[in-house]
């Protein structure tokens, strides 16, 4: 019997288009006091920079190691929950975490799997209804109603200490476990972002071939895509639906 490795290394922490370094290093000092490694940057205004190896104070090989990208899409495409932060919940058909505790629960118990991501915004606008949208749910830290506002690296710190929280209990709470039936909890893992995705293209593809679609189908397709992350089906389920796209699609 092993023991799992852990799963702080499969939580990604996301920050879009940072403003200013010293809060992507102040990020990294309070993810690596947590655990966590890996940092992804989605168009950093400066990186690397002077004053985000300053303020990362121990935090510095999370600054080495980071990625940057060029879209939020690139930095979770391979995540099976993403979650994106905001000072406030949007009015989009979007599951969301009522509490942090509750969201780091969920991120740790499938981490042990695959990639999960926390998305954190701009320090003055945060995030943009089509970059929430690419989440599959959605959390606003309770805060004072008066001044709910936290600064970037505060709201990255306090999502850190509730996930690594999480991962104790669940240490404590499971011990060591074995790595049989693997390909059996596969299935019923969530599927990626990506191939989530390309399902939903699949199936705007054949919507359009049977004529279902008359433009403009814009509304049409978001109702569909809010309606399947309701349903949150399972890889399984979800190749189960691709597998009955494809045969519709052949020609008969």
């Amino acid at each position: 019997m092993t023991e799992q490795p852990s799963a702080l290394k499969n939580v990604r922490i996301v920050l879009v288009q940072t403003w200013h370094p010293g809060n992507i290093g102040a990020a990294a000092r309070a993810m690596r006091t947590m655990g966590l490694s890996q940092l992804v940057l989605v168009n950093p205004r400066r990186f690397p920079d002077e004053e985000a190896t300053r303020m990362a104070a121990g935090g510095e090989p999370l600054l080495e190691q980071a990625r940057v990208v060029e879209s939020l899409e690139d930095a979770v495409s391979d995540c099976g929950i993403v979650v994106g932060l905001s000072a406030r919940l949007r009015n989009l058909a979007l599951p969301q975490f009522e509490e942090g505790d509750e969201m780091a629960r969920e991120l740790m118990s499938l981490a042990e799997e695959m990639p999960v991501a926390l998305v954190f915004g701009r320090e003055r606008s945060g995030l943009t209804n089509d970059e929430i949208a690419c989440c599959t749910h959605q959390l606003s830290l309770p805060a004072n109603p008066d001044y709910p506002i936290l600064n970037l690296s505060q709201a990255v710190q306090v999502c850190a200490h509730e996930l690594y929280r999480a991962w104790r209990h669940r240490r404590t709470d499971s011990g060591i476990t074995t790595h049989e039936g693997e390909s059996e909890r596969e299935k019923d893992l969530p599927p990626t972002r990506e191939q989530m995705q390309h399902f939903q293209q699949s199936l705007a593809a054949a919507l359009q071939e049977a004529g279902f679609l008359n433009q403009p189908h814009a509304q049409t397709l978001e109702r569909l895509q809010n309606f399947y992350r309701r349903a949150s089906p399972t890889r399984k389920e979800l190749s189960l639906l691709q597998g009955a796209l494809k045969a519709l699609r052949q020609p008969h």
